[in-house]
This record gives C-alpha cells, structure tokens and sequence, in this order.
C-alpha cells in the first residue's frame, strides 16, 4: 500500500512545471520542458541526466543552456525519481547497495547526486 501511494505521488510530481517561470521561457526551452515531462512519464531521471538527454547530439539536440533552463523551471522530487530508476534496475538483475549507488551517481550511468542514489538504493530494498 505504502509504495502505490508513493508511485502516485511520484507521478504527479514531474507533471507540474513550475508555470511562474514558464512565462519567462523561450520557445525552443517550453519545447523541451514538453519533451522533459515526456521522459519523465515513463522512466526516473536525474537532473544532469535530463539536461543531458535533452541536449545531446544523439538525443533531442537542445542547447545546452536551452535543455537546463527547460529543466529547472520543473518541479520535481529528485529522489523518488532516483528511487524509480534504482526500482527500474532491480527488475532488470541483482545490485549489491553499493553497486547500485555507484550506478545512480556516476557520470556514465544516471548522474543523480550521491544522496539522491542512496536515498534511491535504500527506498528500492537493495541495501
């Protein structure tokens, strides 16, 4: 019960841009804010991730600045989205605690801060 309740939080917490600074936006930056609650509707990102797959050459090709500003305008719980990607790779095989915070915070995996991963790890049941 607890973690349905969770996931239902968490799902309304990416869908809310924090419409204020929408104004303030640019076009091609509200474009990708629709592209960021995209990617955030079917799996967990981290902050730097998002920007990164916003603004990469083999993603959706924002600048940089376009991709970060888009990004910070979102309201959205970092951690339960690190407890949504550390979930996601729990489904897919066995991490130890440690395996899985390294995999959530290093640059060549998902980028979450330290805290983030293992706030993710320990709500997912691996450590």
């Amino acid at each position: 019960m607890k973690k349905t309740i969770f996931l239902t939080t968490l799902c309304l917490s990416f869908s809310i841009a924090s419409y204020p600074f929408a104004q303030e936006l640019t076009a091609p930056q509200k474009n990708a804010v629709r592209y960021a609650n995209s990617y955030l509707s079917f799996k967990g990102f981290s902050k730097e991730g998002l920007i990164e797959q916003l603004s990469s050459p083999y993603g959706d090709k924002y600048r940089v600045e376009d991709a970060r500003a888009a990004v910070e305008s979102l309201s959205v719980d970092w951690n339960a989205q690190a407890v949504r990607s550390a979930q996601d790779y729990l489904d897919m095989m066995g991490f130890s605690c440690d395996g899985l915070i390294e995999q959530l915070s290093s640059e060549f995996g998902d980028k979450f801060t330290r805290d983030q991963a293992a706030f993710g790890a320990r709500q997912a049941g691996a450590c």
